[in-house]
């Protein structure tokens, strides 16, 4: 009864420490939701930045805003869009100008009632808005606006048809958007600044394709977003790389679009918004929806961090009891403000659960064959708690084996007469040495074989340190083959596992990963056995001959009594 007793109390902590670092949400490849939620608790909502772009009588972007929040199906949405709605019955026009007036009178005698639901550069590929947009921008004052239209005067070019060629009307295009948001004010200082740059160099004879590549993502976003939006959009962008990120998550985005523009709109971050996506290509777009339900500052939380977003259902039900959401809430703030000290305390906990448990097993067998060693107990346990530790961060940490991403996609123009003009250019993909998805099974089986090696090392000391005759010692080693094969039986299941995942398409396959395991096995267990086991047992084995040839040398000869002469009998 006393050692159950002693045996719960053992299995308490080490329940309650594992509880604690699952409960903690701080994570290796990944920022949980509950770390989103805390840094969104202060800041603008999604529907409070769509009220004030309504008010501000910017009713393109106010729209897509909308259309995000009712795809991340967000709670009072209904409010934005009556007041969207009666507005644009009021001037249908300010949903494509946003309240422009420059450029609403511009093109006013050009503008179609059915404009209003047109792209920008479906509106200015037409001949007449084309020659409009060029003679505003003749008189304009702007250095990059100059150097644009004198880039018009280009004869080899890469991506584009020249201007002066029958297909020249896609880089007029390109030209008049991009000219009009210099011209307008609506692109940063350094954006503007790289245009002239580029313009200046193409024309200098410098090479035109990052002109045509700067101008190709400007059109990239102008056949998705009218004025009011593509104004809003490019308003925060830094430099040509943040608009090339931005325009290639565009062409990728499709049904998704609002949520792109609601990310970049709402965290007023477009350069980490277009590193993440360009990070995340897969799921970067869904994981920054799910973070608009928690404001400006949880989606710039999401996007500076460049991590995977993780909200896990089950952590979520167990949190909503009082006392455990107490302690997730606490974590979550750490998590917040200091990510490292969390993740370390995490690990701290689930290490402290594995020295506990290794206690309790130790425990668990009153009855031992020989005394321990006190030093060697520790160090065993703390092997035992290692392996714990490595054991559950495969187990519980989401993403750590990231897929590789995709090819970029191919550039298209929006008008489909223009796409055959313009020729698909697609971003090269650099191919690393190794991928990260095999160097992650590399590392796990690597650490498991080191571990299991360090405890064969330590139940060998152990052994070798124990008062026991040098026979008895070796009869132990003898009993103990079996944990020292370990690692050969670890490394042909962690093969059989490998292949096992990857036929059921669980992770890329890999047979680098899959066959190291039992490689690492091999190594190990040939070191150990080779430069450890073998000369202890020589050690054992000369100490139990001198031993027997001591014993016999010390043992006197006994005298063999002669024997009696046999009576002769007569016969």
């Amino acid at each position: 009864m006393r050692f159950r007793r002693a045996y719960l109390w053992l299995c308490l902590p080490a329940s309650l420490l594992l509880a604690g670092g699952l409960l903690l949400p701080a994570h290796l490849r990944a920022l949980d939701a509950a770390v989103v939620q805390s840094a969104g608790r202060q800041g603008p909502t999604l529907l409070q930045d769509g009220q004030t772009l309504v008010a501000a009588e910017k009713l393109g972007a106010a729209q897509l805003l909308l259309q995000a929040a009712e795809l991340e199906k967000i709670p009072g949405r209904e409010g934005l869009g009556v007041m969207l709605t009666n507005l644009t019955r009021q001037d249908p026009r300010m949903l494509f100008w946003g309240g422009d007036l420059p450029m609403e009178t511009l093109f006013e005698s050009n503008f179609l009632p059915t404009d209003q639901n047109l792209p920008l550069a479906a509106f200015l590929i037409r001949r007449e808005n084309r020659e409009a947009a060029l003679a505003r921008l003749r008189d304009s004052p702007r250095a990059a606006v100059a150097e644009l239209l004198q880039s018009r005067s280009l004869k080899q070019t890469e991506i584009f048809s020249p201007s002066s060629s029958g297909a020249g009307q896609a880089f007029d295009t390109a030209v008049c958007l991009a000219g009009l948001l210099i011209e307008g004010g609506h692109l940063t200082a350094g954006l503007s600044g790289e245009t002239l740059n580029l313009a200046a160099t193409s024309r200098r004879g410098g090479g035109s394709l990052p002109l045509e590549q700067e101008l190709m993502d400007f059109m990239s976003l102008g056949e998705r977003l009218n004025w009011d939006q593509l104004t809003a959009f490019t308003a925060q962008i830094p430099n040509a790389t943040a608009l090339h990120r931005l325009a290639a998550a565009a062409r990728r985005a499709g049904g998704q679009l609002p949520v792109l523009f609601a990310a970049v709109q709402l965290s007023g971050r477009p350069a980490a918004v277009g590193a993440y996506l360009e990070r995340f290509p897969d799921t970067g777009l869904a994981d920054l929806g799910a973070s608009l339900r928690y404001g400006a500052n949880g989606v710039s939380e999401l996007a500076q961090r460049q991590e995977r977003f993780y909200d896990p259902a089950l952590e979520r039900r167990v949190t909503a009891c009082a006392p455990v959401g107490v302690f997730s809430g606490w974590g979550a703030v750490l998590a917040l403000q200091t990510p490292v000290l969390a993740l370390e305390t995490k690990w701290l906990l689930y290490l402290f659960a594995g020295f506990c448990l290794a206690a309790t097993l130790r425990r668990a067998d009153p009855v031992t064959v020989s005394p321990p060693v006190l030093g060697l107990r520790w160090l065993r346990n703390g092997l035992f708690a290692l392996g714990f530790l490595l054991v559950v961060l495969c187990l519980t940490e989401p993403f750590l084996s990231p897929k590789n991403p995709p090819g970029a996609t191919a550039l298209r123009l929006f008008p489909s007469a223009l796409a055959a003009a313009v020729p698909a250019v697609a971003t090269p993909i650099h191919q690393t040495i190794m991928n990260p998805i095999i160097l992650l099974p590399l590392l796990v089986f690597l650490v498991l074989q080191a571990l299991l090696y360090l405890a064969c090392l330590v139940k060998l000391a152990e052994i070798l340190r124990q008062r026991l005759p040098p026979q008895m010692k070796l009869k132990l080693l003898e009993n103990e083959d079996h944990l020292f094969d370990a690692g050969l039986y670890l490394g042909f299941v962690g093969t059989i596992a490998s292949l096992i995942i990857a036929s059921q398409g669980l992770v890329e396959f890999s047979l680098m990963a899959a066959y190291s395991s039992t490689c690492f096995g091999i190594i190990f267990v040939v070191i150990f056995k080779i430069f450890h086991l073998r000369p202890a047992r020589r050690s054992l084995l000369l100490e139990v001959e001198a031993q027997r040839i001591a014993t016999e040398a010390a043992t006197p000869e006994t005298p063999v009594p002669a024997a009696a002469p046999a009576a002769i009998v007569p016969s």
